[in-house]
C-alpha cells in the first residue's frame, strides 16, 4: 500500500469524524450546552443541530422533563424538643439549561441541602402534634422557600411531599395507647347507645302491645255485654209474647234447682221467696188436677211473694 492510499484513508476518517461532530441530534424534552473554546455559545434545542467540529463542544446535556427525587430520612427537632425523622420527595423541572449548568455546581445536591435546612426551620417552630397534623401547611411553606431559592438556578419546584413523619419510639407507644383508649371509648359509647335504643324500641313495642291488648279486651267485653243484653231482651220479649201463667213459671223454677246445686263449693243455699210461691202454685196445680183440695189461699193481711215482687221493666 502506497503513501497516497494511506493519506486518502486518513482524510476519509477525518472527514467522517468531522461530520459526526458537526451534526448533533438532540432528543425531545432535552437541551445541550455548546461551548466554543471553553466559553458558552448557545443552547441546542430538540432536533437536528449543526456545530463547528473541533471548535464547538457539547458541555452538558440536560433533561427538561419533570424529575422526582426522594431524599433519605432527616432528623428534625420539634419545638417541644422531640426528634422526628422526615422523608421528603421533591418534584422539580429544569426551565433554563444555561442557569442550571453555570449558576450552581450540582443543583440536585443544592436542592437536597436547601430542603433539609428549610424543613428544620419550619418544624422547629411547631410542636409534635401540629407537625403530625399539618402536612399541607409544611408542604406549602417548603415549596415556597425552595421555589424562590431555585428560581435563579433555572429550576422550578412543582411539588414537595412529606412521605413519612416518624416520632420517637416512646412517643409512638404513647400514641398507640391513646388511640386504643379512644377506640375503646367510642366502642363503649356506641354499645351503650345501641342498648339504649334497643330498650326504647322494646318498651315502645310493649306499650303498643298493651294498648292493643286492652283495646281488644274492651271491645270483647263490650260485644259480650251487648250479646248478653240482646239475649236477655230476646228472652224477656219471648216470655211476654207467650204470656206464661204461674204454673209454667213454677215448673221453670224447679228445672233451675239442679243447676243451682251444681259445684262442690255450694255449701249454703239461699232460697228466695219466689221459689216457695212457685212450689205452692205447683202443688195447687197438681191438687186441682187430681181432684184434691186446693192450696189454702193467702191469709188476709199477709203479703205474698208474688205481691211483693214488682214486674221488672226492660228498657231498650
Amino acid at each position: 500500500m502506497g503513501p497516497v492510499v494511506i493519506v486518502l484513508i486518513i482524510l476519509v476518517v477525518l472527514v467522517f469524524i468531522a461530520l459526526i461532530k458537526t451534526i448533533q441530534v438532540i432528543p425531545q424534552a432535552s437541551a445541550a450546552i455548546v461551548e466554543r473554546f471553553g466559553r458558552y455559545t448557545r443552547t441546542l434545542n430538540a432536533g437536528l443541530n449543526i456545530v463547528v467540529p473541533f471548535i464547538d463542544t457539547i458541555r452538558n446535556r440536560i433533561d427538561l422533563r419533570e424529575q422526582v427525587v426522594p431524599f433519605p430520612p432527616q432528623p428534625v427537632i420539634t419545638q417541644d424538643n422531640l426528634v422526628v425523622n422526615i422523608d421528603t420527595v421533591i418534584y422539580y423541572q429544569v426551565t433554563d439549561a444555561r442557569a442550571a449548568t453555570y449558576e450552581v455546581a450540582s443543583y440536585i445536591q443544592a436542592i437536597e441541602q436547601l430542603t433539609v435546612t428549610t424543613l428544620r426551620n419550619i418544624i422547629g417552630g411547631m410542636d409534635l402534634e401540629r407537625t403530625l397534623t399539618s402536612r399541607e401547611e409544611i408542604n406549602a411553606a417548603l415549596r415556597g422557600v425552595l421555589d424562590e431559592a431555585t428560581g435563579k438556578w433555572g429550576i422550578r419546584v412543582n411539588r414537595v411531599e412529606l412521605k413519612a413523619i416518624e416520632p420517637p419510639t416512646s412517643i409512638q407507644d404513647s400514641m398507640e395507647k391513646q388511640m386504643r383508649a379512644d377506640r375503646d371509648k367510642r366502642a363503649a359509647i356506641l354499645t351503650a347507645e345501641g342498648i339504649r335504643q334497643s330498650q326504647i324500641l322494646t318498651a315502645e313495642g310493649e306499650k303498643q302491645s298493651a294498648i292493643l291488648r286492652a283495646e281488644g279486651e274492651a271491645k270483647a267485653a263490650a260485644l259480650k255485654a251487648e250479646g248478653e243484653a240482646q239475649a236477655i231482651r230476646t228472652v224477656f220479649e219471648s216470655i211476654h209474647a207467650g204470656d206464661p201463667d204461674q204454673k209454667l213459671l213454677s215448673y221453670q223454677y224447679l228445672q233451675m234447682l239442679p243447676k243451682i246445686a251444681e259445684g262442690d263449693a255450694n255449701k249454703l243455699w239461699i232460697v228466695p221467696s219466689e221459689i216457695g210461691d212457685a212450689l205452692k202454685g205447683l202443688s195447687g196445680a197438681f191438687g186441682n188436677f187430681g181432684g184434691g183440695p186446693s192450696a189454702p189461699g193467702p191469709v188476709p193481711g199477709q203479703a205474698t211473694g208474688t205481691e211483693r215482687r214488682e214486674k221488672p221493666s226492660i228498657t231498650d
